[in-house]
């Protein structure tokens, strides 16, 4: 993602974090398609004046090391708004939202940049998780 695009994208993400009312912690989801966009967010909060810290999911746990599978210092039970780039039918994202869970961290809803309208959102939904997207398949047409 281009300089321009992080502070834009951490901009627009951010204000609809606020618009919803979510007041999370940490922003973050799976690796490798969250990672620009929570770390965008997070730097637009810090330059807001606000706290808001970034974390990253992996596929699966690191093999040497501290073998953690969330990274970024996610306290345990820290309130979480989970970001995904752009959501089909949302079987990735339900896979991290499971492991953010089982980390023990307070899921307050999902966000995602792009909402392909291919079922996901009512996936989610079905699931029990606010999800909103910025924008979806039509906006971008």
């Amino acid at each position: 993602m281009s300089g321009a695009g992080q502070v834009l994208v951490g901009e627009v993400c951010d204000q609809a974090i606020r618009d919803v009312g979510w007041e999370p912690a940490y922003v973050g989801g799976m690796t490798l398609g969250a990672d620009p966009i929570a770390y965008a967010i997070a730097g637009h909060a810090t330059r807001q004046g606000r706290t808001l810290d970034a974390f990253t999911v992996r596929k699966r746990p690191k093999g040497h090391g501290t073998g953690k599978q969330v990274e970024g210092g996610l306290p345990a039970d820290a309130s979480v708004v989970v970001i995904e780039d752009s959501v089909t039918s949302g079987g990735s994202l339900l896979a991290a939202l499971q492991v953010i869970e089982d980390h023990g961290a307070v899921v307050l809803g999902v966000l995602a940049l792009v909402d392909r309208c291919e079922g996901g959102a009512e996936r989610l939904a079905a699931a029990g998780y606010d999800f909103r997207a910025v924008f979806n398949a039509a906006d971008l047409l």
